[in-house]
């Protein structure tokens, strides 16, 4: 509290004390009264200031706990987010991956413009891309599908397109030479193809073989 303040109201009343007659009674007890009164308001407003600021030096404490706190979940937030969500790439491939992109082509005797239109709708030539449904690299291939196809490392991208250019090369011999029906099964997987005898009914799976059909005969 503040001791000057309280040092002179002291004072004040020890004047008043000074004063011998009944009348001057009378007015020291209401003075005393008085000052009393002030004191407790003093005593009252000083301990209201030594509670605001006792929590203002909480709150200054707490602030940089809090903005770690938020530093951290913002950081775990992005981490999240990097890893769930494909890295948006180049609208083509890099000259690395138009070379494996030939070479893949040339093996298994596909136009190296359909597994561009194949790629270009899976991962958009992003070779780390990841989707909810865990298809992962630049063909989007499910785990079991690569294994099957022996990838060692799905994020390769060498791996990757061999491995889709030659299940693309399966799926179209399976079905003729029916580029949609191909599509739609390197899409939805062959067992709908046959389930349906046709494109399955998947809204994904139709937009998937029309848009990679428009970009293959664009």
């Amino acid at each position: 509290m503040n001791v000057q303040v309280l040092k002179t109201m002291i004072e004040l009343q020890a004047l008043q004390g000074f004063s011998s007659n009944s009348a001057q009674a009378g007015s020291s007890t209401s003075g005393s009264s008085m000052f009393q009164q002030m004191l407790n308001e003093t005593l009252s407003s000083q301990l209201q200031e030594q509670s605001y600021q006792a929590k203002l030096g909480s709150v200054s404490q707490m602030l940089p706990l809090l903005n770690t706190n938020n530093y951290l979940m913002n950081k775990s937030a992005v981490s999240y987010i990097t890893k769930t969500s494909p890295i948006p790439a180049a609208e083509g491939p890099s000259s690395s991956i138009d070379h494996i992109i030939s070479r893949a082509a040339e093996k298994y005797n596909l136009p190296k413009k359909l597994i561009n239109a194949v790629i270009r709708q899976e991962s958009n030539f992003n070779p780390d891309a990841v989707s909810h449904a865990g298809a992962s690299g630049l063909m989007q291939l499910m785990p079991a599908t690569a294994r099957g196809l022996g990838v060692t490392d799905v994020f390769d991208p060498e791996q990757n397109v061999f491995a889709g250019t030659k299940y693309l090369r399966q799926m179209m011999d399976k079905y003729n030479g029916n580029l949609e029906l191909a599509l739609a099964a390197y899409n939805a997987g062959p067992g709908n193809v046959d389930k349906y005898n046709g494109i399955p009914p998947f809204k994904e799976t139709m937009q998937y073989v029309q848009k990679v059909s428009s970009s293959y005969f664009a």
